[in-house]
């Protein structure tokens, strides 16, 4: 049994390793992305279910398969999304490149992108942890969407 265990845990140092080896900077920020996304529609269905125990008898509150499917999708555009940005990372380093402008901050658009989707889900995660009853401190919220703000000033700086 203790073989198996240090087999997959082989395996799966592997694995991390071979897709950090390859994702480059996007490593990290891709990793909190999919860790934060399956805990925000975790807490996305609680908050639901919190609801409808709260409001029995009103028919918008409470989960349904709709907004579990809208949701999952809504997840899969953000991937979408990131997917865009780097393929424009791409097109920047490899025109670059053939210009022979060597570009310094190669992947610059998919971290900006990934991060800000990451803020989202932390607002996401606050929202819902509130929804569900938790005592949430006023100023977190306020202070990711401030983060989210300055991204987003960056961004269109860079314009």
């Amino acid at each position: 049994m203790r073989e198996a265990y240090l087999a997959g845990q082989g395996v799966l140092s592997a694995a991390i390793a071979w897709l950090s080896l390859r994702l480059g900077i996007m490593f990290w920020p891709l990793a909190i992305l999919m860790i934060l996304m399956i805990i925000d529609y975790i807490t996305g269905m609680l908050a639901s279910k919190a609801e409808a125990i709260q409001y029995p008898d009103d028919p918008n509150y409470g989960w349904s398969s709709k907004k579990g499917v809208l949701g999952v999708m809504k997840k899969v555009g953000y991937l979408g999304i990131i997917v865009v940005a780097v393929c424009l990372d791409h097109i920047i380093v490899t025109t670059g490149s053939y210009w022979g402008y060597d570009v310094p901050l190669k992947g610059l658009i998919g971290v900006i992108v990934t991060v800000w989707l990451v803020l989202n889900e932390m607002l996401s995660i606050t929202e819902n942890s509130g929804r569900m009853g938790a005592p949430v401190p006023p100023w977190l919220a306020k202070y990711i969407a401030v983060l989210k703000g300055k991204i987003e000033k960056e961004a269109e700086a860079d314009e």
